[in-house]
């Protein structure tokens, strides 16, 4: 029981000496990482990397910052009397990968017109690299944008209106924003999403995301794309599964 107020007590001092930190996590060769988790291993609390690579968290002096991300080795800084002055920058290394054994088909010739046409994607992988990206910038293909059975569907006519357009986006706004802002790979290779499910999932997102705010001002912030991405990790599983992603119904009061 000692032992348990003992640490109680240093973790609440560690919350009252806890100031933000703030820092900039990138790869080896200086491309900024975003959606890295920054974990404070004194407090539990973590933070996720904007698309920038930012980062901010409180930590106490002498307090351990881990820094992970999927296909990075792990990396942590213990934060000193400084960090909370300057904004640091954090490295992570990528993690070797094994390389299947490649077989060379042509042998260079000399010959220039001939060489050329050997080198570069073969024509199946260049044809798929080109839909993908076509496919991701493309408009919203209208079965995703349908309304499901059950849905109120807002008459469309001649009529008038009173008052002005409250929001400057719609969600059709705010999923291109997405898909032009957040890298393919976060998709792709992250979430181990095919092309045609990307649009799908992020309206699977819209459905219990607060955005509010969002397609008011027709404007994302860096904060706001970074709770998105967190909010795909948290919710990949689920949509894999085809489990509802409903917002909670709140309790009435009796």
């Amino acid at each position: 029981m000692r032992r348990y107020f003992v640490l109680l007590f240093l973790n609440f001092s560690a919350f009252l000496l806890s100031q933000n930190v703030s820092g900039v996590v990138t790869d080896e060769d200086e491309n900024t990482l975003p959606a890295v988790i920054v974990f404070n291993m004194q407090t539990g609390e973590k933070a996720y990397t904007d698309t920038g690579g930012k980062f901010s968290i409180k930590a106490a002096a002498e307090t351990e910052l881990r820094f992970v991300r999927k296909g990075f080795e792990r990396n942590f800084r213990v934060v000193n009397q400084s960090d909370f002055k300057n904004v640091f920058n954090v490295v992570l290394t990528r993690r070797p990968e094994e390389i299947e054994e490649v077989e060379i088909s042509h042998i260079p010739t000399g010959v220039l017109d001939q060489d050329l046409k050997n080198v570069g994607d073969k024509k199946p992988t260049a044809k798929l690299k080109g839909e993908t990206a076509k496919y991701i910038r493309s408009d919203s293909a209208p079965e995703v944008l349908a309304a499901k059975p059950g849905e109120f569907v807002q008459p469309v006519g001649s009529g008038f209106f009173v008052g002005k357009i409250d929001n400057q986006w719609d969600d059709v706004d705010f999923m291109n924003f997405l898909v032009a802002n957040i890298h393919p790979s976060f998709f792709l290779e992250d979430l181990k999403l095919t092309p045609s499910e990307i649009q799908p999932f992020i309206y699977y997102i819209f459905r219990n995301f607060d955005r509010k705010e969002i397609l008011f001002r027709g404007y994302c912030t860096s904060y706001d794309l970074s709770r998105f991405m967190r909010e795909c990790y948290r919710k990949i599983e689920a949509y894999r599964k085809n489990l509802p992603n409903e917002p909670s119904k709140k309790k009435s009061r009796k």
